[in-house]
């Protein structure tokens, strides 16, 4: 008898755009082997783009518009109502352009984990590369952490680092820290899958062995 199939973590992503790292997200769970799968996407926006990525894969899509419900709460209740008739485990905001509320946090304590562009703690909030520019750093980038009640402020899993380039705008410098996004987070949604990243004392910790020898130096030496 063939050996059963490896259970994979079922994992449901909330977008409110074009959704590329849904897109990134989407093809690492098609891999074979991957520890994951994506069973719903839902965007809070009608016309959101990521919604035809979703389709195009094959993943259940759906629009709940936030601006059909009398506040937030009753918004968060049939969002979480849909994620569950999936049987989501885990759930990833991905461009979703929306705080959500503490009562929401609680129910999807270590259940929910978000990317961010910039290198946390620095730059939480919008606006992150025009702030990054303005502060001089050599160095900006991305993070995905766990949502928290603190506006991304919740444990961290991964960062990755791109160099700020003379001459760089906003739009430039966004363009280079996306593409270490659609890299990062996958990465880290495979550790949350594979049970690699504990919790513990606000911080998320991550087990296995790692090469510590790669480095960034910006300007080079």
């Amino acid at each position: 008898m063939a050996e059963a199939a490896a259970r994979r973590l079922k994992v449901g992503v909330l977008i409110s755009g074009r959704g590329s790292n849904l897109k990134a997200l989407l093809d690492a769970c098609a891999a074979p082997g991957f520890p994951a799968e994506i069973v719903t996407v839902i965007a809070n926006r009608p016309g959101a783009g990521g919604l035809e990525h979703a389709r195009a894969a094959g993943v259940a899509a759906e629009v709940i518009d936030h601006k059909a419900f009398d506040g937030k709460p009753a918004f968060e209740t049939a969002v979480t109502a849909a994620l569950e008739r999936a049987g989501v485990e885990l759930l990833c905001l991905a461009g979703f352009m929306r705080v959500v509320s503490a009562a929401f946090v609680q129910h999807w304590h270590g259940r929910m984990i978000n990317v961010h562009p910039s290198l946390l703690p620095l730059f939480p909030g919008l606006d992150t590369h025009e702030r990054a520019l303005a502060a001089g750093v050599k160095l900006h980038g991305c993070s995905v952490h766990f949502v928290t009640e603190e506006v991304d402020g919740g444990p961290i899993i991964g960062q990755a680092a791109v160099p700020v380039l003379p001459g760089d705008d906003p739009a430039r410098l966004a363009a280079r820290v996306l593409g270490v996004e659609h890299r990062l987070y996958p990465a880290c949604l495979r550790l949350v899958a594979e049970g690699r990243v504990r919790l513990a004392g606000g911080k998320a910790e991550i087990s296995g062995d790692f090469d510590g020898s790669g480095q960034l130096l910006n300007p080079a030496l």
